[in-house]
């Protein structure tokens, strides 16, 4: 209540601030949920609800996150740089901008993208501007509601832990109104103190794009439906269609412009039907070969295929397991392989990988979630000058990544690179949805599900640190009926199987797996960007049908394993 006046008693650049602040008036629930904590700083940035408050995202908390970042950056370099690009969310450019002011006003130069682009455009151009740092106003896939703010060190990785940590340090130490400068936009533009990213850079990162092509579809008979979903890619993935000689190009025309409210697909995440729903009423007048989709940020990308009439969505598992066979069968055969090839995917993708990897002689590495670590494999491999041993990386959850020209995952590569995929198969009369079944039956059935538990507000952040603390004390010895043979605390980075334990080499992490006597897994994770809980379940049998039985069997019993 206290910082709920002080925020009332101070006049706000912002009027909505104003006015919200106004509306909640005596209403103490709101009050509290918009003041009870600040938003948390991380390796993901800062993510919330937009709206005035601690525990929202707005110009004061995206101006404090930035004078920490300025002040860590101060304390490490002289005359350093920043690069930022934003997206189509509700107040994005205004947040950019914001960021820029106080980094101008640092002695820190700002570059700015002029119009929104894709988040790996900003990771691009980290690097191609020798940039200190990054960032990326954007929330991502989630619904309308939500901004965020994601930042990249000097490698164009995410922030790892030690640097968010540090960020983090100097963002405690400030106060949000008292310790912040900022500085005219337009004065420090003329000042060179803000910086236009120029379309040369643009230029580059497309090239760069096309330099990971693996098949010339030009001439190729491949008729495409696209959306951008209201966000950011149209741009760059068309431009990157037409360069690859993809030529039947119809863009959905509800979902074409940018727009923050995203009115045709209220949770714009290409993980969810609803969100191609659009998309698919079109493909059925047109009758496309496919249909692709990427989120507002452009970093991951949904398709679905014409099949037997119909169209069918094919999963992030699915599209990344498919992708590491076409760019491994492809590469081979155009001689472009390298000596060792390394390919990344995180521990709750599917396992299918590790089949087709070995198959093509790959070397699989498994990584937390998050793409930042594929890209600290990347970066890894680079340092060791090893960098052209990566040949793809990608995680369930529709981000993939062909390529060490940025650290991030790139709906605009994954889209060129779907589109080949298609070509190269349609020239065998076969479709993705025929590609995948054909892995199915040669590997074995691997189906994957995820579940998703919403827990809103402060009590929900505590119900979610309740669980994972009642089954990190308490190993159930079944799951669904089945025992559980093998479990992994990633937090204490324990491995158990049986009487054997091992230690986790990774970073550690608040995630738990269970490993059952039927060959399944479940994992169970808190998100790191939304209030939820997060399941993945993976089942591996003879057949389809064994396959979708272990993941009913382990759905089901999903609220009595969390005790909701």
């Amino acid at each position: 209540m206290t910082e709920y006046e002080r925020w009332r008693s101070v006049q706000l650049d912002d009027p909505d601030l104003t006015e919200e602040l106004k509306a909640i008036e005596g209403n103490v629930q709101e009050i509290n949920d918009r003041f009870y904590r600040e938003l948390e700083f991380g390796t993901g940035g800062l993510r919330g609800v937009i709206g005035a408050g601690t525990n929202r995202i707005n110009i004061y908390t995206v101006r404090k996150a930035t004078q920490g970042l300025a002040n860590y950056l101060n304390n490490i370099t002289s005359h350093g740089a920043v690069a930022i690009a934003y997206d189509s969310r509700i107040k994005s450019d205004v947040f950019a901008k914001a960021a820029a002011e106080v980094l101008a006003a640092n002695g820190i130069t700002a570059y700015i993208y002029p119009q929104l682009m894709p988040t790996p455009a900003l990771s691009f151009a980290v690097r191609y501007l020798k940039c200190d740092a990054g960032i990326c106003i954007t929330a991502s896939h989630n619904p309308a509601k939500y901004n965020g703010y994601k930042a990249y060190g000097s490698d164009g990785c995410q922030v790892a832990l030690e640097m968010a940590d540090a960020i983090l340090s100097e963002i405690n130490a400030l106060d949000i109104f008292r310790d912040v400068k900022h500085m005219d936009y337009d004065a420090a533009a003329a000042q060179g103190k803000i910086k236009t990213i120029g379309e040369d850079v643009v230029t580059a990162f497309l090239n760069a794009v096309k330099s990971q092509s693996v098949l010339d579809c030009t001439g190729a008979d491949l008729k495409v439906v696209y959306t951008p979903l209201n966000g950011s890619g149209k741009m760059c993935v068309t431009r990157i269609f037409d360069m690859i000689g993809i030529k039947e190009v119809i863009i959905v025309p509800e979902q074409s412009e940018p727009d923050g409210h995203f009115p045709t697909c209220p949770y714009p995440n290409p993980e969810f039907r609803e969100a191609l729903q659009k998309g698919l009423e079109l493909c059925e007048q047109v009758q496309p070969d496919l249909l692709v989709a990427t989120d507002p940020d452009c970093d991951r990308m949904g398709i679905a295929v014409r099949h037997s009439g119909a169209y069918q969505l094919l999963s992030g598992n699915e599209v990344g397991v498919l992708l590491l066979d076409f760019i491994a069968r492809s590469r081979i055969a155009n001689g472009s392989m390298p000596k060792a090839p390394v390919a990344v995917k995180t521990i709750v993708s599917t396992d299918l990988a590790d089949s087709v990897a070995k198959e093509y002689g790959i070397e699989l590495r498994s990584v937390l979630t998050g793409f930042k670590y594929i890209g600290d494999q990347i970066a890894g491999l680079e340092a060791n000058g090893q960098e052209n041993r990566y040949i793809f990386g990608f995680e369930e959850s529709y981000g993939y990544l062909s390529g060490s020209y940025v650290r991030d995952k790139d709906a605009v590569n994954a889209s060129m690179l779907v589109c080949e995929m298609a070509v190269y198969y349609k020239k065998q009369g076969k479709t993705l949805v025929d590609a995948i079944t054909a892995l199915y039956e040669k590997h074995g059935y691997y189906l994957n599900d995820l579940m998703n538990f919403t827990f809103e507000g402060q009590d929900g952040m505590r119900q979610m640190q309740s669980i994972m603390e009642r089954l990190r004390g308490n190993t159930p010895v079944q799951i669904a009926g089945v025992a559980v043979t093998g479990h992994s605390d990633y937090k204490t980075a324990k491995h158990v199987d049986g009487t054997t334990e091992t230690e986790i080499t990774l970073p550690k992490s608040n995630v738990l797996e269970y490993r059952l006597e039927n060959g399944s897994k479940l994992i169970v994770r808190p998100s790191g960007t939304e209030p939820k809980l997060k399941l993945y379940l993976s089942a591996k049998g003879k057949t389809k049908a064994e396959s979708q039985a272990v993941i009913k069997a382990l759905k089901d019993c999903a609220e009595a394993l969390l005790g909701i």
